[in-house]
This record gives C-alpha cells, structure tokens and sequence, in this order.
C-alpha cells in the first residue's frame, strides 16, 4: 500500500471514488513475474483494470457524466485517431492506455481519474460488483462475437475459470443451443453446471487431444461449430483444433506460450478458421444492458471479497486458485456489493 496525491481530472476527465475492483489473472501475473509477454514491469504500477465506482469530480469540458453518478469503467482508452480506432477495433491500437499494463496505472486504489467517454454510467438495477465485472464479461463478448455465437450454435469452451465461465454466459445469451464446458477441477465445472452449461467435460493432464475430441463429439452427438479456448495451454489448444467440425471456428482467448505446437495442416485441410482475441472492443453498452435486463446473471462469479487494505491476502487467494472472481472493496463508507 502507498499513499499518493488524488489526482485533479483533465477537461475530459472525471475523478471516480473507486468501489469495487476484481482481481484478474493478469494482476496476478505482473505481481508474481513482472512482465506478461512484451508489457514489462519498470516501475512501481497500480494493478486493478475490473473496476466500478462513484464521479466526484467531472472536469471542465464532460457533458455526459456527473457528480454522484455510478459507472462502470473500460480500462482501454485510445490515444490518438489512428486506422484503428477509425475502423472501431480500438483495442488494436498500438498506443492505447491500458489501466494496468506498463507504464500505464490501474485503478486498485481509492481515488482514480479517468476519461469520461470510457467510464459508463450503471442503472440503479446493476450493483457495483456487477459494474467491475463487465471487463471480464466484455471477454467474453469480444470472443462470441470473433467466433459468430448465434441461435443454434453448439459450442465447446475449453477452462472453466473466470473467462470459460463468462463466455459460456454470452454464448448462452446470444443462443448458443448446446454449450460443453472442460476443466481440470471438478468444482469449476459444478459451477459452470449451475450457470448454464449442458456438458461439464472432466479432463486429466494425460489426457490426448485427439481422444477428448472424440468425447466432446460424442456428448454431442456432433463435432461443436466454435470452440472457445480459455486456457493457452498447448495440448487444449489442439484438442480445440481436433474437436472443433469442418468449416467451423475456434477463437484463441487464453495466453499461453509464445511458441506453440499445433495441427495447422488439420485445421487447413477441414477449413476451420482460427481466430485471436485480444481484450474488447465496443462491448460495455451491450454488456450493461444484458446485466440491467437480467439475461446475464454474473454476481454468482463473486466468491470472496477483501477490503483495499488487505489486498495482498486477496491476491495471495487469487494466486492459489481459490473461489472464481475475488473483488476488493475499496469505499470504506461503503461496504454494500
């Protein structure tokens, strides 16, 4: 913990009194290695980018915001006007602000300023927990989107963890018919058994990825149109290839190794197309509206929760694979969710 100054927001600023904050994978990751691929640690940084909480100041020139309103906020903000943000995939730019990734601060801390435009007011129907967890749930919008979730789709997502079980809400929420869920642990897949999945797919390490293909096909009677891989890890990465039917889609969400092996001849020979997924884009106006009309249902994700001030156990918690969603409260005048 470090005492710092409350910054004074820009003209197109506003200064937010943080509430909720969800420790991520990522955070995790920076604190334990201190670099993730090409983003590495030089400085002390904020870690924090799930994040919702109150506007207590709006600087000079915002117009959409006001004193008191609750939002929610999208860590990524662009820079400059460049092919990228003009074509509307932002999140390629190569100079965004991203909270938490080097150098750029997160908002892990009581009082943060951010730009108005990606800060999103919550209806009084969306709790502050729900409102920091649109950043994992805008994962899982981006994915389903990249892998054309629609009515009828049958979908394999690989990891039940925090973003399998966010992209098996969207996929769900978008009409996937049948969705099948694998993980290591069995407590994963009970929870994803209870928000939605049709079959929890139990696999152990020495499993082979041509073998656990043929049992997701038999679960569903057919190969899955789309598999969402949320592990990075090489061996689900082939099985997401092998399971995944001719013609079909598989979306590369998880971050695993800079290298890896994989049956590109299989996934060219059946045209299966592979596709990378990096953040989000233009996901929070549709993710608020599917928490405020109840089609997404996100707060079971919530397991524990810490206050600011005992972040590190919190994190400790994180690192050692307890509970799904970890939030730290940061308003002491505020305890509620």
């Amino acid at each position: 913990m470090e005492q710092r100054p409350i910054p004074e927001p820009g003209p197109n600023e506003v200064l937010l009194q943080m509430h909720s904050v969800g420790i991520c994978g990522s955070d995790v990751h920076y604190w334990q290695n201190g670099r993730i691929g090409d983003f590495v640690v030089k400085k002390p940084m904020v870690l924090g980018h799930e994040a919702a909480g109150r506007v207590v100041k709006v600087g000079s020139a915002v117009k959409n915001l006001k004193e008191g309103d609750r939002v929610a906020v999208e860590p990524g903000v662009p820079r400059e006007m460049d092919e990228f943000f003009k074509s509307g995939n932002y999140n390629l730019s190569p100079t965004i602000f991203f909270c938490a990734t080097p150098p750029d601060d997160g908002n892990l801390c009581r009082f943060y300023k951010h730009s108005a435009n990606f800060c999103y007011k919550l209806p009084d129907n969306v709790t502050y927990e729900e409102g920091a967890l649109i950043e994992p749930l805008s994962v899982g919008i981006h994915a389903c989107r990249r892998a054309g979730v629609t009515l009828g789709s049958s979908v394999l997502i690989c990891g039940a963890g925090p973003i399998g079980l966010v992209c098996l809400l969207v996929a769900k929420a978008m009409g996937a018919s049948q969705v099948v869920i694998s993980d290591l642990s069995a407590d994963r897949l009970v929870m994803a058994k209870e928000l939605g999945a049709d079959f929890p797919l139990t696999v152990k390490r020495e499993d082979g990825p041509e073998e656990l293909a043929k049992r997701v096909e038999g679960m569903l009677e057919a190969q899955p149109h789309i598999t969402i891989e949320c592990t990075g890890v090489e061996s689900s990465v082939q099985t997401a290839i092998y399971a995944t039917r001719p013609g079909g889609v598989v979306v590369l969400v998880g971050l695993g190794a800079a290298m890896t092996t994989i049956p590109l001849l299989n996934a060219a020979l059946r045209e299966v197309d592979i596709r990378g997924v990096f953040r989000y884009c233009n996901t929070w106006p549709m993710a608020i509206a599917m928490l405020a009309s109840k089609k997404v249902n996100v707060a079971p994700l919530v397991t524990h929760r810490f206050p600011l001030e005992q972040a590190v156990q919190a994190f400790e918690t994180t690192r050692q694979g307890q509970g799904v969603k970890i939030m730290l409260k940061c308003d002491k005048t505020d305890q509620n969710p």
